[in-house]
């Protein structure tokens, strides 16, 4: 036994020394797929962790504790009207502005307090899928006809998968709806609107904080004014949630006045945005654990969002270094080859043919997508010879799916799950492409 741990240590050893032994770092490709990894990871750390992923852990804190599960099930769960159930899952992504890791902690947190694995899956997909912001960018640069494919898609998709998840696992949601049923109606510690005008601030903040520049042709417009004053609109939603912490969580008035000082001085001081959301963050989070009313609510609330933070982190950090090393880093202005050169996608994904369809469809479902950036990729691709099938094919596929966010689902739903999941994205990604590709 002894001499079989030696074994696999030396094993182990030998594995670590040939390859560093052997790193082709005279390769243009590997050291190109170096940089991409790193550039496509600090790119992430920079402008996704803090304003989408941290907000994104409180709210998934908020549903977890704050909202009872009694209530879950009742919208989401066996209680729930089916119809009602996947018509409020299919399109919350029309509030969301949220990409396929930041729906993580949210759907993580609605699945574990007892949602259906039909509706809960609806909510995974629609989340990022149903962009409203990116669906309505998508019709104006892409064309007005593949802005409604894709949202037509999406909708439809997002409905379909949850209820074929739902039908193929229906021996396991049956003991589960059975569990549902015979759950006591716990009444809330406080009134739902209380708690769901709670929920929509640190949402709104989500959004807002997260809203996409427009391209460089706009230049007035709702969406322009709102861009250019989103800033202004997150600090007064902020505001809001500071009065919410007070008269909705009742923690002590003086506290939230000076959390609320330190971020403005912060903010007037320094003018950057990371830093302004990082002290709020950093302030709701010393105001939740150190408060000791509310029957440790507040408390349980930054350690829920905690767990869910480390719970999902260190897989989203690894698929992250995996995707920028194989699928490069392309994002703002930057594009960065990784082992697996982009010249060859647009090769792949020419034409309309069931090839290229379901290439599209699973370059999609690994590359990763942050908020609003498949439109100026799949512009490029389209500008390389890349046919309208596939660029539909990786507008439903892409967004929704990444290989951070699958290694998560994995975590969450288990293995068997996660690869259904995928292959019904997949799937009806480039049956949707191939259709689309056919009449356009």
């Amino acid at each position: 036994m002894e001499l079989k741990n030696e074994l696999k240590i030396l094993t182990g050893i030998l594995v670590v020394f040939l390859a560093v032994y052997f790193l082709p770092v005279e390769s243009v490709v590997f050291t190109s797929a170096v940089a991409a990894t790193f550039d496509l990871a600090r790119w992430y750390a920079r402008e996704h962790v803090i304003l989408c992923l941290l907000p994104a852990f409180l709210i998934a804190g908020v549903i977890s504790v704050f909202v009872s599960q009694a209530s879950v099930i009742k919208y989401f769960g066996a209680k729930a009207r089916k119809w009602a159930a996947y018509l409020m899952a299919s399109v919350s992504g029309t509030v969301l502005a949220v990409c396929s890791c930041t729906i993580l902690p949210l759907f993580s947190s609605i699945h574990k307090r007892g949602a259906g694995l039909g509706p809960a899956v609806a909510f995974l997909y629609s989340g990022p899928a149903i962009n409203i912001l990116a669906i309505i960018l998508t019709a104006r640069i892409l064309g007005i006809e593949l802005g409604i494919a894709r949202f037509i898609g999406a909708v439809s998709f997002s409905i379909l998968i949850g209820m074929t998840m739902a039908f193929i696992y229906r021996k396991e949601e049956k003991i589960r709806a059975a569990e549902q049923l015979n759950f006591p109606d716990i009444p809330e510690t406080r009134p739902l609107w209380q708690t769901s005008i709670h929920f929509f601030l640190l949402v709104l903040i989500l959004v807002f904080a997260n809203w996409g520049k427009p391209s460089a042709d706009i230049t007035s417009g709702l969406w322009f004014t709102i861009w250019n004053y989103k800033w202004l609109i997150t600090a007064a939603l902020s505001l809001g949630l500071m009065y919410s912490l007070i008269a909705i969580l009742k923690i002590k008035w003086w506290k939230v006045a000076l959390g609320t000082f330190l971020i403005a001085w912060v903010a007037l001081l320094t003018n950057s945005p990371i830093l302004s959301v990082t002290t709020g963050i950093a302030v709701i989070s010393i105001l939740g654990l150190t408060d000791k009313h509310a029957q440790g609510e507040n408390r349980d609330w930054i350690v829920s969002s905690w767990g869910f933070a480390k719970q999902i982190m260190p897989l989203l950090a690894m698929g992250v270094v995996i995707a920028g090393f194989l699928l490069g880093s392309t994002h703002d202005d930057t594009s960065i080859p990784g082992v697996i050169p982009n010249h060859w996608i647009a090769w792949a994904v020419g034409g309309n043919s069931l090839l290229s369809n379901l290439l599209a469809s699973i370059v999609g479902a690994f590359m990763y997508f942050a908020t609003l950036t498949e439109v100026p990729i799949i512009q490029g691709l389209l500008a390389s010879g890349m046919g309208k099938g596939p660029a539909l094919a990786l507008l439903l596929a892409g967004p929704s799916l990444s290989l951070p966010n699958i290694l998560v689902i994995r975590g969450v739903l288990g293995t068997q799950k996660t690869i259904v999941y995928v292959i019904l994205v997949v799937s009806l990604s480039t049956l949707a492409g191939v259709i689309f590709g056919t009449f356009f």
